[in-house]
């Protein structure tokens, strides 16, 4: 006779993320400052398309009913229709959809986890954004900060997701699934900025 797993709130959950997936956020954040999207309106426009891509696969999972019942208020939290916003304001037209996200429940809190925790990063890239004449009003809606502020956005994430009653086998599946998410932003700034 087996055990049953252990289903408990685990509160080192989002620090363990942050650990075992250190060395692909590192490297996300070198290819997105290697591209130089903030030297020129055009090249904030590409930047916008990785965003565009990244975000639009995610949407479901933001639209997910049992998600949102696990994650209180996650619908509010998706920032791909800012996105949307952020291109026309620069007269872009709007990239064709992409392929959603395909994940289990417990990889698509790891996709979460990376696409919420670049929000607290975004704070960087806002202020480069403000060297180009956009604001948290005019193309860089995305990036801006919730009137609340990020912190405290981050914060309650962060407790929702270390609350939540997870086996063995499914934390292995939500570090995988921001291992993913960190993959596949890697893979989308690589085919917009083709000449590096």
């Amino acid at each position: 006779m087996t055990a049953a797993p252990s289903l408990i709130p685990d509160s080192g959950r989002c620090k363990r993320l942050k650990a075992a997936s250190s060395r692909d956020h590192d490297s996300v954040d070198q290819l997105v400052m290697a591209a130089r999207p903030f030297e020129s309106r055009e090249r904030y426009g590409r930047f916008l398309q990785v965003q565009h891509r990244f975000h639009g696969s995610l949407l479901a999972l933001y639209q997910d009913e049992r998600l949102n019942l696990q994650l209180p208020g996650l619908l509010a939290l998706s920032r791909f229709a800012a996105v949307e916003a952020d291109l026309r304001d620069l007269g872009l037209p709007l990239p064709s959809p992409v392929q959603p996200v395909c994940a289990s429940p417990a990889q698509a809190l790891g996709w979460l986890y990376c696409s919420e925790g670049s929000n607290l990063g975004a704070a960087f890239l806002f202020k480069h954004t403000q060297r180009l004449g956009l604001a948290g009003d005019l193309g860089a809606r995305h990036l801006a900060p919730h009137p609340d502020g990020r912190a405290l956005h981050w914060r309650e994430f962060v407790a929702r997701l270390d609350g939540l009653l997870l086996d063995e086998r499914e934390e292995a599946q939500v570090v995988a699934g921001a291992i993913a998410a960190f993959d596949s932003y890697r893979g989308h700034l690589r085919e917009v900025f083709t000449d590096g």
